[in-house]
């Protein structure tokens, strides 16, 4: 990819980094009101049935997965003009979605900045081996790579393990103002929690927040994961390694029926995301398309998505992921 068709792409969503400060209120009375309404209403439900509750629980989760995009682009800076209202209304959002503000702030900048790079993996991103680690791997980071690759590890026991007690703690070197906000966030995590507890009760809370925490969790991580694991996707080492080449090739375009585009907030515009994060999710479908080379970037849907389950190991010489039992043919 040359100067002129990178400086053509950034030209060309130029028009879509600024956030609009109307859309951007809209988007949060769309988001926060039916998703507590929703809460409520499946509170209310139980004194009829729970099977009237559990389906309410799952649209729920649906708008909790909005609210983390809306939170995502407040650590991007890009859902208000204003830095403190974007710190302010992330901290919030954070409580509400389990995620200290700072921490994660640090740790996705992170991952945008080392997405696709070989040399630089391990923070904020999925755990990834290239075929030759794997084979040269010890017996023990074998079978805690495959337990970690299997679809209930990753998308069930890993979003409990994570939002519950991996964003509870600070990480090494933090600083002080992080440290902080993340002691803040699980102060109000737990004042919130022992508040709803002591107003609906504890059998009421756990059958209402249970499923909405872990159904929002396996979405998130689902979306996640999805949209950097397909087949032909982007790896190389740090001296051959593009930003833009990992944004454009290295990100997908999840093509989502409209209504799921809309609760999960845009975010299938991956692609456009990974190339310019001061897009607001609100604006990224235009940028996309009005960049005839984003249009080009690699498209998946749901159906397709489901290959990715068995996408478990980086090939460097095939430049494509490989299952466990693309592994065996390689080595019988």
């Amino acid at each position: 990819m040359n100067h002129v068709k990178i400086s053509q792409l950034k030209q060309s969503i130029a028009p879509y980094e600024k956030p609009h400060a109307k859309s951007s209120f809209i988007q949060l009375a769309n988001t926060i009101g039916p998703l507590l309404l929703l809460w409520y209403a499946a509170y209310a439900s139980l004194s009829i049935s729970y099977w009237i509750a559990l389906p309410l629980t799952f649209v729920a989760a649906g708008f909790l997965v909005r609210t983390f995009i809306v939170f995502h682009d407040c650590c991007h800076q890009s859902f208000f003009k204003n830095r403190k209202a974007n710190d302010i209304l992330g901290t919030i959002l954070g409580v509400m979605t389990l995620f200290p503000y700072h921490q994660w702030k640090q740790s996705h900048s992170i991952h945008h900045a080392t997405s696709g790079n070989l040399d630089k993996r391990g923070t904020g991103d999925m755990w990834v081996l290239t075929v030759n680690e794997y084979n040269a791997a010890p017996l023990r980071t074998k079978l805690a790579y495959r337990a970690y690759r299997h679809p209930f590890v990753t998308f069930v026991i890993g979003p409990i393990f994570v939002f519950l007690f991996t964003y509870r703690f600070n990480r090494k070197g933090a600083k002080r103002k992080e440290r902080l906000n993340t002691y803040l966030t699980n102060a109000f995590v737990i004042a919130l929690y022992a508040l709803l507890t002591w107003a609906v009760g504890w059998q009421a809370f756990v059958m209402i927040q249970g499923p909405v925490f872990l159904v929002s969790g396996l979405l998130g991580v689902w979306l996640f994961y999805v949209q950097h694991q397909f087949e032909h996707s982007y790896f190389e080492n740090d001296e051959e390694w593009n930003f833009v080449q990992a944004a454009v090739e290295g990100s997908s375009y999840y093509k989502l029926p409209k209504l799921m585009q809309w609760m999960t907030g845009n975010i299938g515009f991956h692609h456009v995301h990974h190339l310019s994060p001061k897009v607001p999710n609100y604006h990224l479908e235009k940028a996309h398309q009005a960049s005839p080379p984003l249009q080009k970037a690699t498209t998946i849907t749901i159906g397709t998505s489901l290959k990715s389950l068995r996408f478990h190991l980086w090939d460097e010489n095939s430049k494509s992921f490989v299952s466990f039992r693309d592994l065996q043919r390689f080595s019988s």
